[in-house]
């Protein structure tokens, strides 16, 4: 977001997830441009289900969302529902009629196809006749003497509808081009564009920012937001993730779930980073906090073309944010893994972490016990009569090593290699000089000894 697009007042802006499914990175990518974009300009942030869909909605999806939106780093300031707000939409619904703007229609699904498949066989656009308007009061009586119920659609006006996207620019959509949209079905429930108009005017919603696959729908609601005397919010409609394959993402088959990152065990702050860098103008790298992100989050700086959100640079982000992780910010988590060695160990070991919980891994090592690999019990041997006295220091490996090769006559990977395997177990890890003051003096003897320890 540059400084250009900051608003004049506080912005207030809202994600609005159906709770039909775990969320993914790409609604992530949603939630964290809105979140980001509030935090930015000193406003405040809305989570609104989307849930009148009472046989898809679950509590649980929405309960899940919550949880995974806070361990990014997302916090809203409110929390509505919209099954709880229906006296609103009934109210925006009667308004609407009283308007001449929402007019009840008759036809049935198998009807329609009928006549759009005329339509186009006619060469002409597929789009509602808008038949029902020519129905009398008696009509209407005949009919749900039948049994019908009337759908209600939306009276478009039919005019080009241009707004300023603060992602895509100067954008048009010709509404004489669309059929009049159904807002309210048969049953009386709601489809979504009449409760998402109707909340996003009683919260004050400043600015929308959604995927571009809502572009179209941005005309219709211009007009309903008009039609209820009520001020349009700014739009920006960005790009969408994809899999790396290529792949659109669904909440249904649990692509890239925000909680699957969540359990594979990587740094919020890395997820954060790439669903917001990725498919823009700005480098995809670490960003350690959200205030350093909302200063990165430029809408118009975002790409036209989908983004592909690739886990391989998902772990070499969360590497990079480990690798620089401060001790400060690293305490909390080891002590719930139950990790001893204070800052010493942490900057042993946080340089070859892939995951934060592969610390666990080096603790052992440091505190044990570790079966060590002895390859030449009688080098190991020499090598452990070499060590020196305690207390060790960062050049005890330097002035070790040293002696021992004076000794042996070993030198590079001769050298070094067996009294890795001898004092880890393994072939491969941190620096030796950080490790060999945490291993301790007893632990290194007896682990060149042959023993577990």
């Amino acid at each position: 977001m540059t400084s250009a697009e900051l608003p004049a007042v506080p912005p207030v802006l809202r994600f609005a997830p159906s709770p039909t499914g775990l969320i993914h990175i790409g609604n992530a990518r949603t939630a964290l441009l809105n979140a980001l974009f509030a935090r930015r300009g000193g406003g405040r942030f809305v989570l609104r289900f989307d849930d009148t869909d009472p046989e898809r909605s679950r509590r649980e999806f929405a309960d899940a969302t919550e949880e995974d939106l806070a361990w990014l780093g997302i916090e809203p300031d409110l929390v509505v529902r919209q099954s709880e707000r229906l006296p609103l939409y009934a109210e925006t619904a009667e308004r609407l009629k009283a308007g001449g703007r929402l007019y009840p229609c008759y036809e049935t699904a198998e009807e329609l196809e009928r006549r759009r498949r005329v339509q186009l066989a006619r060469g002409l656009p597929p789009i509602y006749d808008r038949a029902a308007l020519a129905l009398t009061d008696d009509d209407r009586r005949k009919i749900e003497a039948e049994g019908r119920r009337p759908h209600w659609r939306f009276k478009l006006e039919a005019r080009e509808m241009t707004w300023r996207d603060l992602v895509r620019g100067d954008s048009r959509v010709d509404a004489s081009s669309l059929s009049d949209p159904v807002l309210i079905r048969e049953d009386g429930s709601y489809l979504y564009t009449l409760p998402s108009v109707a909340d996003d005017a009683a919260l004050g919603i400043t600015h929308v920012i959604r995927g571009e696959d809502h572009v179209t729908n941005t005309a219709v609601q211009i007009q309903l937001f008009e039609a209820l005397g009520a001020p349009v919010p700014a739009f920006a409609h960005h790009n969408l993730l994809t899999a790396a394959s290529g792949e659109g993402l669904s909440k249904r088959t649990g692509s890239l779930s925000l909680r699957s990152l969540r359990e594979s065990g990587l740094e919020p702050m890395a997820v954060a980073s790439l669903a917001v860098l990725v498919g823009s103008a700005e480098a995809v790298r670490p960003v350690e906090t959200m205030d350093e992100l909302a200063g990165l989050a430029d809408l118009g700086a975002i790409s036209r073309a989908p983004a592909k959100f690739d886990e391989g640079e998902l772990d070499r982000l969360n590497a990079g944010l480990l690798h620089a992780m401060p001790f400060a910010s690293a305490a909390p988590g080891l002590a719930a893994l139950g990790i001893g060695g204070g800052e010493e160990f942490w900057l042993a070991v946080r340089g070859n972490l892939a995951r934060f919980a592969d610390a666990a891994l080096w603790w052992r090592v440091v505190s044990g016990p570790v079966a060590p690999a002895i390859e030449d019990a009688a080098f190991a041997r020499q090598s452990a009569d070499l060590l020196p006295p305690a207390p060790w220091g960062d050049e005890t490996w330097k002035a070790w090593t040293a002696a021992v090769k004076d000794a042996t006559g070993r030198k590079g990977k001769a050298l070094f290699l067996p009294l890795r395997l001898a004092l880890t177990g393994l072939d491969h890890g941190p620096d030796l000089a950080s490790l060999l003051p945490l291993i301790g003096p007893d632990r290194s003897r007896a682990r060149l000894a042959g023993e577990t320890a």
